[in-house]
């Protein structure tokens, strides 16, 4: 069975694009902002920055996700694994009869053989099929998850009213960021609360 990696890792990156281009229009709107940024309008650009890999471990739906596209692997892998052995027992005991000439004739074992050679095109089939429904069904679980962060932030930003939230993960052009503009923690909270709230979901 071909293992099927799913990255979840850079998703903020799109979520951060779409989040924070309407963010110039929610400023217009300052009575709806209770931020330090209405209260204070010299106070400059607010920025912040998320470490994606920490969210993406703690986030429980993140967390959720992973564990349904594990058990769905591994009942691939368990399907897979059972279909092939059950071959390559048939395959083995084909090559014993035909060493020892327990075919009645050479078109009976060549029968046998084209059977087993079709048997086997069908593995190589199911392997495709499975590897591809696991690709997509993880495809289709990150956008699942990229929406629900993408909405959730919205709800976020609208109270913290920040101008540019950037993601500090492995490849991103942050290369030093003072640990008080971290706001990992505080989002992570604030994601898992919503996820535990029966109306949120």
């Amino acid at each position: 069975m071909k293992h099927v990696s799913f990255v979840t890792n850079g998703i903020l990156a799109i979520v951060i694009f779409v989040l924070f281009s309407q963010c110039t229009e929610e400023k217009q709107t300052s009575s709806e902002q209770g931020s330090a940024v209405s209260e204070n309008p010299t106070s400059g650009l607010r920025i912040a920055y998320i470490n994606v890999d920490s969210l993406l471990l703690s986030y429980n739906f993140s967390i959720d996700l992973t564990e349904q596209i594990v058990r769905k692997r591994e009942n691939a892998t368990a399907n897979y694994t059972q279909k092939a052995r059950a071959f390559q027992s048939e395959l083995e005991n084909f090559q014993y009869k035909y060493q020892h000439g327990a075919f009645a004739t050479q078109a009976r074992a060549e029968q046998e053989q084209q059977r087993l050679q079709k048997k086997q095109q069908e593995l190589q089939e199911l392997d495709e099929k499975l590897s591809q429904e696991l690709i997509e069904e993880s495809q289709r679980m990150n956008e699942q998850l990229r929406d629900t962060i993408v909405s959730h932030l919205k709800e976020y930003n609208k109270i913290k009213g920040y101008h540019l939230i950037l993601s500090n993960e492995a490849g991103s052009p942050v290369f030093l960021a003072d640990d008080s503009f971290n706001i990992t923690s505080e989002v992570i909270e604030f994601l898992n609360k919503r996820w535990s709230s029966p109306s949120s979901n």
